[in-house]
């Protein structure tokens, strides 16, 4: 109901309760896009920001190496010559026996703490890497996603802490990311199953397997066959209940399918 501020009538308007609903859970959504997208930007940036500095400090870590180059060069001009006479002579016109060491090695130290920092942050963004789950485990349609769900035997509405995903009985399973297998067995509602841990907080489940192909204590690789697709365990057809946790949580593994789709 609107009411004006002068004598006009009231402006009335009905709306169906399903309809503010939907309003409010689209709103949701958009803020929650919205405040996924920010995130990844700064992370993007930030990243940005950190390579620009390091390519500053490699820039002058060049110019450092030019430097002793050059001096390297004239000192072994000089050194060349027949006499001690002739050395004597010959440095007086040029800046090389006025060559600062001690700055020189100053900055040969503070490029090489420099390039040490860099390796690190290399190897640590490598291991985020291959720690995070990114892909398909198989190519076929989800047929169930994440979250609250009818279950297809009991009728039920029951969390779904993954997605399942359609594909044809004997289909390769493949690891998402790097890892070890950290369960390769039989569970009584998900059949044959394969947890991986992968590091960096993650984990991720592949269940309902006609056969399970990796061991306990196994290292894979992302892309490595761990298993073959079935409908072992409480299915009604074959396919891949693939989870994600990170931290000990479950988490959405639409966003991670999505990394290279």
């Amino acid at each position: 109901m609107l009411v004006p501020h002068s004598k006009s009538n009231l402006l009335k308007i009905k709306l169906p309760v399903v309809a503010l609903a939907a309003s409010v859970v689209l709103w949701l959504v958009g803020t929650a896009y919205v405040i996924s997208m920010g995130v990844n930007t700064l992370e993007y940036y930030g990243m940005r920001k950190k390579l620009s500095y390091f390519t500053e400090q490699l820039t002058d870590l060049r110019s450092t190496i030019v430097s002793l180059q050059k001096a390297e060069g004239e000192f072994r001009r000089l050194f060349s010559l027949k006499s001690k006479t002739l050395v004597i002579e010959q440095a007086a016109d040029t800046d090389a026996g006025a060559l600062d060491m001690e700055l020189l090695k100053k900055q040969v130290r503070e490029a090489m703490e420099t390039v040490s920092e860099i390796k690190h942050y290399i190897r640590e963004q490598r291991d985020v890497y291959f720690a995070t789950p990114a892909g398909w485990p198989v190519e076929g349609a989800v047929s169930s996603p994440f979250g609250n769900r009818e279950h297809p035997k009991s009728g039920q509405v029951a969390f779904h802490s993954g997605v399942d995903i359609r594909v044809p009985h004997g289909t390769q399973v493949k690891a998402t990311a790097d890892g070890i297998a950290s369960y390769a067995g039989w569970t009584p509602g998900s059949g044959n199953t394969v947890v991986l841990e992968h590091g960096q907080g993650f984990s991720t489940v592949y269940a309902h397997n006609t056969q399970n192909l990796v061991k306990l204590g196994q290292r894979v690789k992302r892309g490595d066959t761990i298993a073959r697709s079935g409908a072992t365990g409480i299915t009604t057809g074959p396919h891949v209940h693939y989870e994600i946790w990170k931290d000990g949580r479950h988490v959405n593994p639409i966003t991670f399918l999505k990394e290279r789709s």
